[in-house]
């Protein structure tokens, strides 16, 4: 299935975009998004392990599956004054 990514802060500068759309098995899990992103975009690489992955909204560990139709966006560390 076809899905977009939004990309936020540090990743969408890495990826100079704000959304990346990415092919993954029918029966894929979020860990799979993740792991699909580092092939699309190497430049990602050094920062995927730090990014948490939110579907609709609601963060999710690594084995979440990912519905049809759901807003998928990768979210790096956060950091503020």
């Amino acid at each position: 299935m076809h899905i977009e990514v939004l990309l936020f802060a540090a990743a969408r500068d890495a990826a100079h975009d704000d959304s990346i759309v990415i092919e993954v098995d029918d029966n894929a899990i979020a860990g799979d998004v993740i792991a699909e992103l580092g092939r699309k975009l190497p430049e990602l690489t050094g920062l995927l392990p730090s990014c948490r992955l939110a579907i609709d909204c609601t963060f999710v560990d690594n084995s979440a599956d990912i519905p049809t139709n759901a807003e998928i966006a990768l979210i790096p560390p956060v950091s503020g004054g």
